[in-house]
């Protein structure tokens, strides 16, 4: 394994966990009236790496599982994701 690969694996585990984190708070304060993290935050999380993080959030926190653009638009970015990961293996 190259050291970009070992660099790229820590940056995705890092992201998914703060994805996670990041739908969870945004639940907290959705109960709390508080602030709201935007939905584009949200959505641009899982776009930088974060889609299974944000998968795993939206079903461990039950967050933004009934607006279509999360239900849709996340796994949609992950195939995407993995799609692209699949060209750069060949």
């Amino acid at each position: 394994m190259t050291s970009f690969q070992k660099v790229l694996i820590i940056y995705l585990v890092v992201i998914n966990v703060i994805t996670f984190i990041v739908y969870g708070l945004d639940k907290w304060k959705a109960r709390h009236f508080q602030w709201r993290i935007s939905e584009a935050m949200l959505l641009g999380l899982a776009v930088i790496g974060g889609s299974i993080g944000a998968l795993s959030g939206m079903q461990v926190w039950r967050h933004k599982t009934k607006h279509k653009k999360f239900k849709y638009g996340v796994p949609l970015i992950l195939l995407a994701q993995i799609f692209l990961a699949s060209l750069t293996s060949l």
